[in-house]
């Protein structure tokens, strides 16, 4: 399988921060889901990708080409929903597609900006300032979109959505995928949502990532041990622990291999992508990592 998106050893340094190191990739027909804590590095890693900001080692393909230089980022193939709306909000809907329709030319397709602004019930003539954040996020989504992009990259896109409103984005973009080509990327603090329709989850924390795996493998592989410390001293050296924590009263563990555990009797229960995040960024290495 061909990744659309591909890092090897990508590392940016502030005074204060660290991304280091980062291997990762999104392949052709999937939706990754990038989980982290505020401040874990999640849009820097996404700015790096858009040129937005540039690396200080490593490399970053995008449909295989190197985008060392913001002019080799093929951004005709990408649609983007950040964070923090680009669009000035003295603007109209009508106004953007005019400015969009310029810069994308002939992959505009006018007929489908419109359709996504009378699904999403976007007026095309009020200001944006008048816009709720909900409105406003379903309009970058709409422009995200009218240009056929074969790659979406977004950045809390469904975030200040009602969870009907939501659910339409979602069946949207597993629709996005389903030639088995285009991929989209979405760091989102919504697990519910990639619980739905990610095929990869991906953890970062202070800069590192700390995992990158199949979803079906994270249902069923995955699992929180719940034991005493007199058993935690007796496992603690097993190869499938990945991380531990220590409660009041026991210990919860995280494993990769539940049947294995369940088989030797032990409690074992699947774990949320919530829970995985939090034993992963939470929890303690036993190797001492």
């Amino acid at each position: 399988m061909k990744n659309i998106i591909e890092l090897n050893q990508v590392s940016k340094k502030y005074p204060t921060f660290q991304l280091a190191n980062i291997d990762f990739s999104v392949p052709a027909g999937s939706i990754v889901g990038l989980l982290g804590e505020n401040g874990a590095g999640k849009t820097t890693l996404i700015k790096l990708i858009l040129s937005l900001l540039q690396k200080d080692s490593g490399t970053i393909q995008i449909f295989a080409h190197d985008i060392s230089e913001e002019k080799n980022l093929p951004k005709e193939k990408i649609g983007v929903v950040l964070d923090n709306s680009f669009f000035s909000e003295t603007l109209n809907a009508h106004q953007i597609e005019s400015i969009l329709k310029e810069l994308y030319q002939k992959n505009w397709d006018t007929k489908l900006y419109h359709q996504y602004l009378q699904r999403f019930q976007i007026p095309e003539k009020q200001k944006i300032k008048t816009f709720s954040k909900g409105m406003k996020k379903k309009l970058e989504i709409a422009t995200a979109l009218a240009h056929h992009p074969n790659l979406l990259i977004l950045d809390e896109a469904t975030s200040g959505l009602d969870p009907v409103v939501r659910s339409e984005i979602l069946d949207i973009f597993q629709e996005f995928i389903a030639n088995e080509e285009n991929s989209i990327l979405i760091s989102t603090h919504i697990t519910s949502d990639l619980e739905h329709i990610a095929d990869y989850i991906a953890v970062l924390h202070k800069g590192k990532m700390l995992l990158k795996e199949e979803k079906d493998t994270l249902q069923e592989n995955y699992g929180i041990l719940k034991c005493s410390a007199e058993d935690f001293e007796k496992i603690k050296k097993e190869k499938s622990i990945l991380r531990y924590r220590k409660m009041p009263y026991s210990y919860e563990v995280l494993v990769n291999d539940k049947k294995m555990w369940k088989r030797k009797e032990y409690v074992v229960d699947k774990p949320s992508l919530d829970d995985l995040m939090v034993m992963m960024i939470k929890g303690e290495c036993v190797c001492g990592d």
